[in-house]
């Protein structure tokens, strides 16, 4: 991973079937404002407007895309402290 100012990569990890549903699971790496970050992100396939009948590529990409959205837009919440 080079050293950018903003540098996400996003890979695709599994699809998976749970009770609550389908899920498309990936792993986000990254480094913004000099800190360095790794999550996991799952995506509810029906949420993302997907149907389990369409190819996997298009399955992999609308939920990426969804992914990365909602990561960017979120507030995230430490114990004991709020960044916005």
């Amino acid at each position: 991973m080079s050293n950018l100012a903003e540098n996400y990569l996003v890979r695709f990890i599994s699809i998976s079937k749970k009770k609550d549903g389908m899920f498309a699971n990936y792993r986000v790496k990254g480094i913004k404002g000099g800190t360095t970050f790794s999550t996991s992100i799952a995506v509810d396939i029906s949420a993302a407007e997907v149907d389990p009948s369409d190819t996997l590529e298009k399955i992999i990409e609308d939920c990426a895309r969804m992914a990365v959205r909602e990561f960017k837009k979120s507030d995230l919440q430490f114990e004991g402290m709020v960044a916005n």
